[in-house]
């Protein structure tokens, strides 16, 4: 039996001082000079430890602060107050929320899960995946001994076309080539940002991180070098049909994208021929209709597709529709059709958490890619200024391959751990066992019908009063 799958996590301090919710005003006009100021009285010393920090202009107040709020209470004249950060409300968008920016830095830094004692006081529904909820009914008891004891549950997948059946000679040996098929112990692959202040050493230590996490990173072809090649078993070249191809250098390599154009046949026969170990997965854009290509493509032989949403979650081509819901659609007709198993699919666009894995799951995919996240783990602020040419605030691109790595080990860390949570409160032991189980799952949508869709309906036979 494969030993259990554990990723071993260690803090990664930060590079920069991180941008919090909130920040102390301390107005000094009025103050009446107290013999005992109730900043002397902090039981953190907050005050006795005040630093700037002139590179970025913080307060250490902010950051050191424990909101007990007993110097906003205490103080005679009301000098003190605690108010919302606007750099903190700044960052990102819509979808990239301030929040999801501030626990993905503070798992890229711990690898912990993260916990709020004062419990959820958002909102239970929302768009997208927010409008889906996981079945917990087995959490009163999800394993004897935690999540890693001695219950194991899987999160391992394999890419490729899992083979209808097996056909063997008399002596007892396979009668062909067993279909390609490549393991990796995690549901997550590694995908280059589209924006970014990248150095060498950012695409070294993701490529570092994919190698130790035993999964993969998808990378543009032309930015493999001479030092990246040296990661080969755990990257994914993307090729476009519209960019000249050549084979130096990807000898070993275990499987090669190529996105979708007119000329993708031709593209994929060219690997085939140059690179007869290595698998093919074709990447396509989320957009109306793929339904129907994603059908055309496994009857074709095509064994690995990725699918690609926009950085929101949404088609490419229509911003209301979520995918989520596309991705039903095609995994059921895959199934309606018979080939479900013929064909490893994987998600990638707008998946910001953990949870989000797991809802894709069972909406249908095997396995997601993520870029974005990786990103935000190294202290990205989501404020794309670096898209404008402008120099990046937390200069990503001087940050060292091997702080790049254990940033993002960590986060996955804590993916990882809060995906068997999930998991286990199912009473699902293996993260394949969980594709397309919508029946573990409840989505607002439904519910909000089956309770409230017939309020005002006036039926034969009854009066209104």
């Amino acid at each position: 039996m494969a030993s259990k799958y554990i990723i071993d996590t260690q803090a990664v301090p930060n590079r920069f001082e991180v941008l919090t919710q909130s920040g102390i005003i301390a107005w000094e006009e009025g103050c009446l000079k107290c013999p005992v100021c109730v900043k002397k009285q902090c039981v953190y010393g907050v005050y006795d430890n005040r630093d700037l920090d002139i590179r970025q202009m913080i307060d250490s107040l902010d950051n050191q602060c424990m909101n007990c709020l007993r110097c906003v209470q205490g103080c005679p004249k009301e000098l003190i107050h605690k108010s919302i950060n606007p750099e903190y409300e700044a960052l990102g968008d819509s979808h990239w929320t301030p929040y999801v920016i501030a626990k993905s830095w503070y798992q890229a830094e711990t690898g912990k899960i993260p916990v709020s004692g004062a419990g959820y006081s958002g909102p239970f529904s929302g768009p997208g995946f927010d409008s889906m909820w996981t079945d917990m009914s087995e959490i009163v008891r999800p394993t004897r001994d935690g999540i890693h004891g001695r219950e194991y549950i899987s999160t391992g997948i394999h890419l490729g076309k899992t083979p209808r059946h097996l056909t063997f000679t008399d002596s007892g040996d396979l009668d062909s080539d067993p279909s390609f098929l490549v393991d990796i112990p995690l549901p997550i692959i590694l995908r280059i940002p589209p924006f970014g202040s990248l150095g060498k050493n950012t695409i070294k230590g993701w490529a570092l991180a994919a190698k130790k996490l035993g999964t993969f990173l998808a990378l543009p072809y032309e930015m493999i070098d001479e030092e990246i090649i040296a990661f080969k078993e755990c990257l994914i070249p993307s090729i476009s049909p519209a960019q000249p191809y050549g084979d130096d250098g990807l000898g070993g390599v275990r499987l090669i994208e190529v996105l979708w154009g007119k000329n993708w046949k031709a593209i994929t026969r060219q690997i085939t021929e140059t690179h007869p170990s290595a698998m093919t997965a074709i990447r396509l854009p989320l957009v109306g209709g793929i339904k129907e290509t994603v059908l055309s493509l496994v009857n074709s032989g095509v064994s690995i597709i990725s699918l690609e949403g926009t950085s929101n979650g949404r088609l490419v081509d229509d911003n209301s529709v979520f995918m989520r819901d596309t991705i039903r659609s095609i995994h059921l007709a895959l199934v309606e059709h018979g080939i479900r198993d013929e064909v490893t699919l994987l998600v990638g666009g707008g998946l910001s958490m953990a949870e989000h894995v797991a809802k894709a799951i069972i909406c249908g995919a095997d396995g997601v890619v993520i870029d974005l996240p990786i990103l935000i783990a190294l202290e990205c602020r989501m404020c794309r200024r670096c898209t404008k040419e402008l120099p990046c605030p937390v200069e990503i691109d001087q940050a060292a391959s091997s702080w790049v790595a254990s940033r993002t080990i960590n986060l996955l860390g804590a993916w990882h751990n809060q995906i068997l949570e999930i998991m286990g409160a199912m009473g699902i032991r293996d993260v394949r066992r969980l594709r397309g189980e919508a029946g573990r799952a409840m989505f607002f949508e439904d519910l909000d019908r089956n309770t409230f869709g017939s309020l005002g309906e006036v039926q034969e036979g009854y009066e209104l009063e």
